[in-house]
């Protein structure tokens, strides 16, 4: 399998390592070679947190250059868009969850907040296709990246990974009342 590349990102408390740890393992799962690292930050305080997933024969480290993921996983708009500009590669996908957690910059006036709109440019102008989500009856905030990784399993935006690798990953990781909440956000789609 030539690589491919996968970058996640988000902010501290949404669940970027479990949807990350999911991921890889589903891939695992699904037999093939995978390599990942995470890079959590202030996640306690609310910061960026970053996951890069590689997989393919031909992949010797987890760290992704610039400008080659292949796809994008945010689950907030600031992220996505940063992402998107920096680590997407031209014809790349970009999913992210419709939601914002401002940074300090927005609070304090300095900086716009980034719209949907801010992110459709960017992509359009780079080939990129972008896949919005968000769930309004969501009970449960934690659990936005559930529904993002329902949105990946369905369209398979990870080459040879089927919705048992993503099941079989959860159960890996999680068991009782989680792992019910989580699978039912997951097969909710």
């Amino acid at each position: 399998m030539k690589p491919f590349n996968i970058y996640l990102t988000g902010v501290g408390g949404q669940g970027i390592g479990l949807i990350s740890e999911t991921i890889l393992r589903a891939v695992d799962h699904g037999g093939h070679r995978v390599k990942s690292v995470d890079t959590h930050g202030l996640a306690q305080r609310g910061g960026i947190v970053v996951s890069q997933i590689r997989m393919g024969d031909a992949v010797f480290s987890p760290l992704i250059p610039d400008g080659q993921a292949d796809l994008v996983a945010s689950l907030e708009r600031h992220e996505a868009l940063r992402a998107a500009g920096t680590m997407l590669k031209r014809k790349g996908v970009l999913i992210y969850y419709n939601t914002v957690w401002q940074p300090l910059s927005v609070r304090l006036n300095e900086r716009s907040e980034v719209s949907q709109a801010d992110i459709h440019s960017l992509c359009k102008n780079r080939g990129i296709k972008v896949i919005s989500v968000f769930r309004d009856h969501l009970t449960d905030i934690r659990m936005q990246n559930m529904v993002v990784l329902a949105e990946i399993c369905k369209r398979g935006l990870i080459p040879g990974i089927q919705q048992e690798h993503y099941e079989k990953a959860m159960a890996d990781l999680m068991a009782g009342p989680m792992l019910e909440k989580n699978m039912a956000v997951f097969s909710a789609n």
